[in-house]
């Protein structure tokens, strides 16, 4: 049996951006991909968590920036407390308390940061000793792209076959260092489909998924040879392309969805424009409407000046490569 902390452990980790995605599972409950992926970690956009298991609580008490979560939300972080604990060998409740510093569901991957943290702060109160393999492995228990945001700068998610296997290892970490994110923002709203909906509905329904899978793994090997020779411009083409790849699964889907609203069509052919003005810039987009655009440092206001005039600066923010899990 693990040895309890007597004292609450806090941690803070950090959310990422999948530029080879991550989308659909073969193993639903424990969250093993049908391909590996590729992620570029944040500074700007973090979570916070602390927990601390206490003998005298009759059931977790679990707060998200403040507030009771959903029963829903409730249950995920409890089920996810009940890995943890099943790991260490007892049953003690615990008390939770987590603060987004992004916006929740919108596509920002705020339950990657969520989960991350939550596994570096629950096994640590827990008395385990995990090693960054094993606590990739667990975090990928709570959401998939967890399991990235336990690393800094670039990480891929090796899908594995099994439980053991899939796990996220850094990758790259001196290379493209010059490399900045722009995050648009355009809603900060929960998003209508969730990405564990959409990501299902696309598996069982888009008659292009088998193709997806195979496109997958090419572009990720195109990608790391691009991130190894510097090349920025193979670099952003690669990411943009599979980002569309994976949302034409979206629109193939049935019934069809999409996550983008008209302020993001607005914004990837502003992207397009500026490109054909000289200007090296990418769009991705996750399980949402907000984009973010990859550059290089010397673009950075240029690109910045001309989202705000549509967005308002508020909801143009400059980020950078950011560090994996850090204990508080």
């Amino acid at each position: 049996m693990a040895t309890l902390s007597t004292n609450p452990v806090s941690a803070r980790a950090h959310t990422n951006i999948a530029l080879i995605k991550y989308w659909g599972k073969r193993d639903e409950e424990l969250i093993i991909p049908y391909t590996s992926s590729l992620s570029l970690t944040l500074d700007h956009f973090y979570t916070d968590t602390t927990v601390q298991f206490k003998s005298n609580l009759s059931e977790d008490q679990i707060l998200i920036d403040g507030q009771q979560p959903t029963e829903k939300s409730f249950q995920r972080v409890h089920q996810f407390l009940g890995l943890i604990r099943k790991q260490a060998g007892f049953e003690m409740p615990a008390v939770v308390q987590s603060v987004n510093h992004v916006p929740t569901a919108a596509g920002l991957a705020s339950s990657a940061s969520a989960f991350a943290a939550l596994a570096a702060a629950g096994s640590k109160a827990a008395g385990l000793q995990l090693s960054p393999t094993a606590l990739s492995r667990l975090a990928r228990r709570g959401s998939g792209s967890a399991c990235r945001s336990i690393f800094g700068g670039f990480a891929e998610w090796q899908r594995g076959e099994d439980d053991l296997s899939s796990y996220a290892r850094p990758l790259f970490q001196e290379k493209l260092t010059d490399i900045r994110v722009i995050a648009l923002t355009v809603a900060r709203g929960p998003k209508s489909i969730s990405s564990r909906q959409g990501m299902k509905l696309s598996v069982d329904t888009s008659p292009y998924y088998p193709a997806w899978v195979k496109t997958c793994q090419a572009d990720l090997e195109r990608l790391k040879v691009a991130i190894d020779q510097n090349d920025f411009s193979q670099f952003g083409r690669i990411s943009e392309l599979n980002a569309m790849r994976m949302h034409a699964l979206t629109l193939s889907a049935d019934p069809d969805f999409t996550y983008f609203n008209s302020q993001t069509l607005t914004i990837m052919n502003l992207v397009k424009q500026l490109r054909h003005n000289g200007v090296a810039c990418y769009y991705t987009i996750d399980a949402g409407p907000n984009v973010k655009v990859l550059c290089q440092q010397s673009a950075v206001a240029k690109i910045a000046a001309t989202f705000s005039k549509v967005l308002g600066e508020k909801n143009v923010i400059v980020t950078k490569p950011g560090p994996g899990v850090q204990y508080l």
